[in-house]
């Protein structure tokens, strides 16, 4: 498919913000630190840019010039493997929208044969193909493929399809409580079952090996995979065949800690992060766990000290310190449909405040449209973000001198899955990574 060289946008306007206040920001004394002033909608062309309440980016950052984009009404062919699952229909959901994506091949192997809309009726207004075996799917007629297989085979599905296929592979969101029900012992180390797998995530295939009891199926790849967390991997992410898009409580964990880390603001010592999930981590395949009787009026901890996701953030925490970053994570268990929170605590670095941190964080994202830091002393709410590819966060001074709190919210089945794999291929097919995602948060 002939690709001309896209057209650069046009630059947005500044952001303006509020001046600082020098107050704490928890406690009965507390003022809240100043805000962001949104941008007012501006004029691209003959088409009005709409923020929606959030930070407008950059045309650097949301337009891709090293990717061709396709001509007008040529559209980009897409195969959804793993569409029964509930990433899988976000995708199918956000594509249905989406200008220049359209679907082609959507495969689901306990479902082939099936209409789309007999699986998720509330799609059925969508025209959609039939679901597939994967062993059945042509993709002779296939531009880019969007992976959401729940079982460890994605490593050799994946090397088996055509070289020309741009992939995207968020396999391994699946089962949170799953994994608190399917441990085993291995090596010492309580692992999962290889059905939970981050297949491309860990760029060491030893690590790998170690965390999940056995080799990885397809290491000549793992050398080209590009770790997709959009806002910290763009430039990358943009000439990648092959993106490892992040967990969900990865997502959710590294947007506030990574710039921190980077600019040396915290220490690297004692790092503690609470976080809890949605149900719908846990995937939709029926599970004695997951019932309502077993889930509903309670929260449990899962995975504690053994969680998939440790390595994950763990490696990037690495990379941003240049040194080796050892975390304590402990997941829960919420009784909501979606919704992820990480509440993390933090050593300050000799000489820095809770403020120092708001105002880098600020500064990293001020001109980020999916990242948005809370005015004050506002609070975070999964509510908030449901449905959306936000990512909300703020910072707070802990009662304990030389700490703070960092509160980050995402939709785990959007930002923590679908809505980021979605932004990351438009940067990789070199349109605007916004393209299909301007959606405001549902609520209530």
């Amino acid at each position: 498919m002939q690709q001309p060289q896209a057209q650069t946008m046009a630059s947005a306007a500044g952001i303006t913000s509020g001046q600082i206040q020098k107050n704490r920001i928890l406690g009965s004394n507390s003022k809240p630190f100043a805000g962001i002033v949104l941008k007012k909608p501006q004029q691209v062309g003959a088409l009005p840019l709409h923020v929606r309440g959030s930070i407008a980016s950059s045309p650097r950052k949301l337009f891709s010039p090293k990717a061709a984009a396709p001509k007008s009404g040529d559209g980009i062919r897409i195969a959804v493997l793993g569409a029964s699952g509930y990433t899988g229909a976000e995708i199918v959901r956000f594509l249905a929208s989406h200008p220049q994506f359209h679907t082609k091949v959507m495969t689901a192997d306990r479902k082939a044969g099936e209409q789309f809309g007999s699986v998720f009726p509330h799609l059925r207004t969508l025209d959609l193909p039939r679901l597939v075996a994967i062993k059945d799917a042509d993709f002779s007629d296939v531009d880019a493929v969007f992976c959401s297989l729940p079982h460890g085979t994605t490593q050799e599905i994946i090397k088996s399809l055509p070289r020309h296929l741009k992939i995207v592979d968020l396999s391994a969101v699946c089962s949170a409580h799953t994994i608190f029900t399917s441990l085993i012992w291995v090596r010492s180390r309580l692992l999962l079952r290889n059905y939970c797998l981050q297949d491309f995530r860990l760029r060491d295939i030893n690590e790998y090996a170690e965390w999940y009891g056995h080799s990885h199926r397809a290491p000549e790849l793992q050398e080209e995979a590009v770790y997709g967390l959009t806002e910290l991997q763009r430039d990358d992410i943009r000439n990648a065949r092959l993106v490892a898009n992040p967990g969900c409580y990865p997502t959710s964990i590294q947007l506030p800690l990574v710039p921190l880390v980077k600019a040396k603001l915290i220490k690297l010592t004692n790092i503690i992060i609470d976080a809890k999930s949605g149900v719908s981590g846990a995937g939709r395949g029926a599970k004695e766990a997951n019932l309502y009787t077993e889930i509903a009026e309670g929260i449990h901890a899962y995975g504690i000290t053994s969680h998939r996701h440790v390595p994950e953030i763990e490696q990037g925490l690495t990379d941003a310190a240049e040194s080796k970053v050892t975390i304590s994570f402990t997941p829960h268990l919420m009784c909501m449909t979606r919704g992820m929170q990480s509440t993390i605590y933090v050593e300050l670095a000799s000489g820095v405040t809770p403020r120092d941190l708001y105002e880098h964080l600020k500064s990293t994202y001020e001109d980020e449209e999916f990242v948005k830091l809370l005015h004050g002393s506002s609070t975070p709410h999964t509510s908030h973000v449901k449905g959306s590819n936000y990512c909300f966060m703020n910072v707070y001074e802990d009662r304990i001198p030389g700490r703070a709190i960092i509160i980050s919210v995402i939709d785990n089945l959007v930002k923590g899955a679908s809505g980021q794999a979605l932004q990351n291929l438009n940067l990789m097919m070199g349109l605007p990574e916004n393209m299909g995602l301007q959606y405001p948060p549902l609520f209530p």
